[in-house]
């Protein structure tokens, strides 16, 4: 690097360097700010990105049940078993015959992963924490 120092008082006080040079570090800097965004992003828990789809479904008022249960893959009878609930019961809450008890709406959401609040009817859903997959945030 050839700068050229400019003092003040006996104490450096301007580095005078040429413009390449100037321009091969703020370009080092930027790509030092990136890595810096990129860890601490990758230090952040991760929070799951659900496809619009799945959102709108439930925005449309689907039962939130049946499209989470969809949405991972799981069968009436194996999302019932992993709640400990029948699969009847299960199939009613879908299609909108019960409304299901806390307790089970509760032990349905664990058995989905998602908290208990992604069942809640879609009029309280409007402003989402979750942030579609392919939509603006």
């Amino acid at each position: 690097m050839s700068a050229h120092i400019l003092k003040k008082g006996g104490k450096p006080e301007w580095a005078v360097l040429p413009y390449d040079e100037y321009r091969r570090l703020l370009d080092a800097a930027e790509v030092s700010d990136d890595v810096a965004v990129y860890r601490a992003a990758k230090a952040m828990p991760e929070e799951e990105l659900v496809p619009a789809g799945v959102i709108n479904r439930i925005l449309d008022g689907e039962s939130a049940v049946a499209v989470w249960r969809e949405h991972r893959g799981l069968t009436q009878a194996v999302l019932a078993k992993a709640a400990g609930l029948s699969t009847p019961y299960v199939s009613q809450i879908e299609a909108g015959k019960r409304v299901g008890t806390v307790t089970a709406l509760r032990a349905i959401a664990k058995a989905l992963d998602i908290s208990l609040d992604e069942l809640a009817p879609s009029s309280s859903r409007r402003s989402r924490r979750r942030k579609p997959k392919g939509q603006a945030a």
